[in-house]
């Protein structure tokens, strides 16, 4: 299973020794076009937009079933985070047919004039150099933007592709996003890469069903994230296969690792593995690459075996909404060691499937859709829907519809055969209704009804529906002060707050450090990214006014501007929070930045101004730096010494 490795930055691919990343992508474009041009297609001409008949659409669906199938929720989840940025999401199978999309209304009737739809062929033989058809000849994540593309038709679009792999290192198919030229962003193409090793890991769980799938990393906090490798075996301990993150820390190719063994590998004998899971509270286990790296590992298959419990977390039988953000698995893995969070985290485990409603107050950006769905699932309705409503983003004419659905005819412009909306969406499962303090006052009475009743009556109809379901709402507004002002009621918000948990803002955390890993563990795609120390320094002493959603842009950005060896500097961030952090590059600031001597300077220097804006008390400074007195008394200690 050996491919090429790819940059993410516009139209860059990794380089070899001595070539440059813009040099390779300008190389791998012109081969393209060379290849468009050999099958005889002019640039200027018109391309041909026929799709597949019925019939052959639904064998190609059908063909690859297996692959639309795994694809479909990451895809739902991929377009959640570029929604209204006039892009859409396509899966199309190993010759580039397109098999499935998704995308912005606007910019789908863009699309439509090239025919980005179902049964149309993206391959280089049909449209010439396009991201889906050079990821398909390259094999390799591939970004091809505006006058690129070989057809001057397709010069408005922007694309990032990323091919998808089957377990024995095979393409089957591609994941793109594309959109107009004009909307081009740089951390695209992470998300898509990130999104098709998600599609990979879960056809690979899908195939080794019955075998001892093992998982690894060697840092135990990374276990459960798309960074740790998986392995699997028969029960005799021979290799089957592993993942794309495994084959990387195991350092060999497929074909050399099937004559290997779990012994070989792991230098234990597969038995050895078996009688851990026989305990009753089987740890992690520590373990010993071939080439002498230690890793952490766990089995949950095994597991599964030793204790009966068929819905384990990783189990991939099914690809439902757990296995597309692993990130949001459970309650445990947000809890990341910060005393206000774990507090609340103990809260709402004593509260969940016991019918008590929650509310999550914060600012925004605190996570409180990640902590709304981590409930979920731990909750007995995990297997039902999880739909999330912000109620601040839809406009008020619609947001009543959007909740409690209406029948076909209720209103002009209504879709036909109705609508189900989200309240009955969610029946079974659980609705979370963001910023609910921006509800309407006449759609809270209708909330409170449905509430009390359980039933939920859709506009333009005189029949009510029975609906079963676990209700969390979140807010970043203070609704008792709503409800002075006459602008929330006070009857929902008794009903509504059930358990009130607060999630602190990221500035008030003592987890920065372990946040952050878990952050660049989820966007940096199985690659072992580095934070300098007189970054990581910033980070402690920012305020961080976006909260997560600030930190994982800036960190996803900062991902796609790194250098060969992986690591995070000053250079790599963007200006914006350079200029919040009063941190202003020269070029031999940037130089002297990569050396020891010069991140000893820039730690004194944020000492320094943080003692001298705190008038000297090493307290004051030592927390807004997010570091210990002890830490600024030995820096402190060791200047005089010098």
């Amino acid at each position: 299973m050996q491919m090429r490795d790819t940059g993410i930055s516009s139209g860059q691919v990794k380089p070899g020794p001595g070539i440059s990343s813009a040099s390779s992508a300008r190389m791998m474009i012109e081969q393209a076009h060379e290849r468009s041009a050999a099958y005889g297609l002019p640039r200027t001409a018109t391309p041909d937009y026929g799709p597949l008949g019925k019939i052959d659409l639904k064998t190609l669906l059908e063909q690859n079933r297996v692959l639309h199938q795994h694809a479909l929720p990451v895809m739902e989840n991929l377009y959640e985070q570029i929604i209204n940025t006039h892009n859409m999401v396509i899966l199309t199978d190993v010759n580039g047919l397109i098999i499935h999309t998704l995308g912005d209304a606007d910019f789908l009737e863009k699309a439509d004039r090239v025919a980005l739809s179902p049964g149309v062929a993206w391959s280089e033989r049909s449209k010439g150099t396009n991201a889906i058809g050079t990821a398909i000849a390259e094999k390799t994540p591939t970004i091809v933007h505006a006058d690129q593309h070989y057809l001057e038709a397709n010069n408005f679009l922007t694309c990032s592709a990323a091919p998808i792999f089957d377990v024995m290192g095979n393409v089957i198919g591609v994941l793109d996003v594309t959109g107009d030229q004009h909307n081009f962003h740089k951390h695209t193409m992470a998300l898509v890469r990130m999104s098709a090793q998600m599609i990979e890991n879960q056809l690979f769980a899908s195939s080794f069903q019955d075998a001892i799938k093992l998982s690894f990393h060697s840092r135990p906090e990374f276990l459960g994230t798309l960074m740790e490798g998986i392995a699997c075996f028969d029960n005799d301990g021979r290799f089957l296969s592993a993942s794309r993150s495994g084959l990387f820390q195991l350092g060999l190719p497929l074909s050399a690792l099937l004559t290997h063994t779990f012994s070989s590998l792991f230098g234990l004998p597969v038995s050895a593995l078996h009688e851990h899971y026989r305990t009753a509270t089987p740890g992690l286990l520590a373990l010993c690459l071939h080439n002498g790296v230690r890793v952490y590992a766990k089995s949950q298959s095994l597991k599964r075996q030793s204790t009966g419990a068929r819905h384990v977390l990783d189990n991939a039988r099914e690809p439902q909404a757990a296995e597309v953000k692993p990130k949001l698995s459970s309650l445990h893995y947000l809890d990341t060691g910060d005393e206000q969070l774990a507090r609340a985290i103990d809260k709402l485990k004593r509260v969940i499937g016991r019918d008590i409603s929650i509310l999550v107050t914060g600012e925004t950006g605190t996570g409180k859709e990640l902590l709304a769905q981590a409930v979920h699932n731990d909750s007995p309705r995990k297997s039902g829907p999880f739909v999330a409503v912000n109620c601040a983003s839809i406009p008020e004419t619609l947001i009543e519809s959007e909740l409690f659905g209406y029948e076909d005819g209720a209103f002009t412009g209504a879709r036909k055969k109705g609508n189900v909306g989200k309240i009955l969406q969610a029946n079974g499962g659980t609705l979370f209704l963001d910023e609910i303090g921006d509800m309407p006052l006449n759609l809270q009475a209708r909330l409170l009804r449905v509430l009390q009743e359980r039933m939920v009556t859709p506009l333009g109809s005189s029949k009510s529906i029975p609906v079963n379901l676990a209700l969390i709402c979140a807010t970043n507004r203070n609704l008792r002060e709503m409800i002075g002002k006459g602008e929330f009621r006070d009857d929902l918000y008794y009903r509504l707050n059930g358990l009130v948990v607060r999630l602190p803002p990221l500035r008030e955390r003592t987890d920065l450090d372990v946040v952050i890993a878990k952050v660049l563990a989820t966007e940096s795609e199985g690659r072992l990214y580095r934070i300098a120390p007189a970054v990581m320094q910033l980070f402690h002493a920012h305020g961080w006014p976006g909260n997560f959603r600030q930190l994982t842009n800036l960190l996803r950005t900062a991902i796609v501007m790194t250098d060969a060896d992986m690591e995070i500097r000053l250079e790599h961030l963007p200006e914006d929070f350079l200029e919040d952090m009063d941190v202003v590059l020269k070029p031999a600031t940037i130089a002297l930045s990569q050396t020891p001597a010069s991140l000893d300077a820039l730690e004194m220097d944020a000492i320094q101004q943080a003692l001298q804006q705190h008038q000297g008390n090493v307290t004051a400074a030592a927390k807004a730096l997010g570091v210990s007195r002890n830490t600024i008394y030995r820096k402190l200690a060791a200047l005089k010494c010098d």
